[in-house]
């Protein structure tokens, strides 16, 4: 059975446009996969904290020398890391705040980077090890940037994913949703359509 795993990382709860495309890029996703499993992780709802001192130390520190409190923490990145191994297809939505992802999307990724678990350096350079899968990322944007320098969001994303393992991406786009109504239907009906060609 297909296991779908959706990453809603907007900051918003009620009314981000990543999270209602990422919603029907779901919904499409399961007609093409009878069956299908859906599993939803919601970063505004359950948030994870910063990367700190007793974040960076439980995850250093060996697993039988851990405190109880480090291995709380190691054991929360170990259960999304199997979250996303479980997964057939992620789809993450990426709204971009200030030419970046969200905190809480950067925060998830910092939580499912780990030296020799999700990558590892070799002779020949870093490894990804979460292999197998199929990416898409649905982005949200007030202006539009897609293939200028101001884009730094897609090569962050497609760099990221890579190294972990995650070469086969696909990203949707809806561009210049601030720029009025006229250019906002514009850029819902044009991610729509790469919907429903995914």
């Amino acid at each position: 059975m297909t296991t779908i795993l959706q990453i809603n990382s907007a900051a918003r709860s009620q009314g981000a446009n990543s999270t209602l495309l990422l919603n029907e890029l779901t919904s499409k996703l399961q007609q093409s996969h009878p069956g299908a499993q859906v599993v939803v992780r919601n970063l505004q709802a359950e948030p994870l904290p910063h990367l700190d001192d007793a974040i960076l130390g439980a995850f250093f520190t060996p697993a039988e020398q851990r405190t109880p409190e480090q291995a709380a923490l190691a054991a929360k990145s170990e259960a999304l890391i199997a979250e996303l191994q479980a997964a057939d297809i992620v789809v993450i939505g990426a709204p971009m705040y200030n030419f970046g992802v969200s905190s809480q999307l950067k925060t998830y990724f910092d939580f499912i980077a780990r030296a020799g678990i999700t990558f590892r350096y070799t002779e020949n350079g870093a490894e990804g090890l979460v292999k197998g899968k199929k990416v898409f990322v649905v982005s949200a944007r007030g202006g539009k940037y897609l293939g200028t320098p101001n884009d730094s969001q897609t090569p962050f994303l497609k760099t990221f994913l890579g190294f972990l393992g995650m070469t086969d991406s696909t990203f949707i786009y809806a561009e210049g949703l601030a720029m009025g109504p006229d250019a906002a239907n514009a850029a819902l009906a044009s991610a729509r359509e790469a919907i429903a060609a995914a």
